[in-house]
């Protein structure tokens, strides 16, 4: 089981102090956070990509190439890639890149956004999205896979002869999970080709997202990839903790009541009843966490969002202290004990390569002789 965090990278007010951080400040405090993550001993470090206010991570291999130079263990990941409005040889190229600088800690998230307008900005019809989506992943997967690719499709030029530079590490590709809220097809996408799927279920009821990862599970089966409960599935969430369940709640109250993420809507006990939003103790968000799996069934990643709706630096990285000294060794811990032998965990750059070399052992015994 891997354990993370990821962030979207907003700017927002502090409503307690009224202080906004420049974008400057707001890169380098998210890059404070991976660093911090990686010392408490968390697994991933994982940021948005957005092209537009109050968001800044608008270049994520930049900022996790820059990160990968200052850290040796946490796997970076990005909790989305644009795969509808970037094009897929730029992706290509841009990850294989980072997989190199990283010594192979990388892996991502392919998603169409949330932001309409980005459609129009990059030259594509927001009408399009799903089928931009299905066509572009289908020629990443070849431009990693094969040393020269010629491809014609819909939404780009031609392609004759193309070699993506510099090919993937040890010619293995990163690990991709889809990430959906909504979207079937994209579940559906996942499925086919026996990658991971990632529910981003942070303002969703558990209702909704039980019904996405159960048609992921079946069509993985259905595709050939192992059983239904060995497909690989990872969750967002949020938490907010101190040691006493109501300083938590009196202290992030004024951050729900006026993020504009939240939408001035419910109340914090609403929506915390209602989504993964967890404020309280260390136990009580160990609780929560461990309730996802009777729900959804063994997975293979959590990620909290963490950093959100104008907390401050000091504030975050103490939460992540006691995320990584409180909760999540209790989780590993009480996770592992309760999954199957064979289920697998979560795809790294390590296994997937292994992966690879025992298949390329097993071409090589059934050779036939000359």
């Amino acid at each position: 089981m891997q354990f993370g965090v990821f962030s979207v990278g907003d700017v927002t007010e502090d409503p307690t102090t009224g202080t906004t951080l420049s974008e400057g400040e707001r890169i380098k405090s998210m890059v404070a956070i991976a660093l911090k993550a990686e010392e408490v001993g968390l697994d991933v470090f994982a940021q948005g990509e957005h092209h537009n206010p109050p968001f800044v991570p608008s270049s994520p291999t930049t900022q996790l190439g820059f990160i990968a130079a200052q850290t040796s263990k946490i796997i970076l990941s990005t909790s989305t890639t644009l795969i509808t409005t970037n094009d897929p040889v730029k992706i290509a190229e841009d990850y294989a890149m980072l997989q190199h600088l990283a010594d192979g800690r990388v892996d991502l998230m392919m998603g169409r956004g949330n932001t309409g307008p980005v459609y129009p900005w990059f030259g594509q019809d927001i009408r399009n999205g799903i089928a931009l989506a299905i066509e572009n992943y289908a020629l990443l997967r070849r431009l990693w896979r094969e040393d020269v690719v010629d491809w014609e499709g819909k939404f780009r030029t031609p392609l004759q002869g193309f070699t993506s530079t510099p090919r993937p590490l040890d010619d293995v590709p990163p690990f991709v999970w889809h990430g959906s809220i909504r979207s079937p097809e994209i579940a559906e996408q996942a499925a086919y080709y026996g990658d991971g799927f990632f529910h981003n279920n942070i303002f969703w009821p558990i209702s909704h997202t039980k019904q996405m990862i159960e048609l992921y599970r079946r069509r993985f089966e259905h595709y050939g990839h192992g059983a239904a409960d060995q497909a690989i599935v990872g969750l967002g969430g949020q938490v907010f903790m101190r040691k006493n369940s109501q300083d938590a709640i009196n202290e992030f109250r004024p951050y729900f009541d006026n993020a504009p993420v939240y939408g001035h809507g419910p109340s914090l006990e609403d929506f915390s009843r209602e989504t993964p939003l967890t404020v309280g103790s260390p136990q009580q968000v160990i609780e929560r966490t461990l309730s996802f799996r009777e729900h959804f069934g063994d997975y293979q990643r959590q990620l909290f969002l963490m950093d959100h709706a104008g907390l401050p630096l000091k504030t975050v990285l103490e939460q992540l202290d006691i995320l990584g000294e409180e909760v999540v060794p209790v989780l590993r811990k009480e996770f592992a004990a309760l999954k199957p032998a064979h289920v697998p965990n979560a795809p790294t750059h390590a296994s997937l390569k292994a992966a690879a070399e025992r298949a390329r052992d097993l071409e090589t015994i059934e050779e036939p002789v000359q």
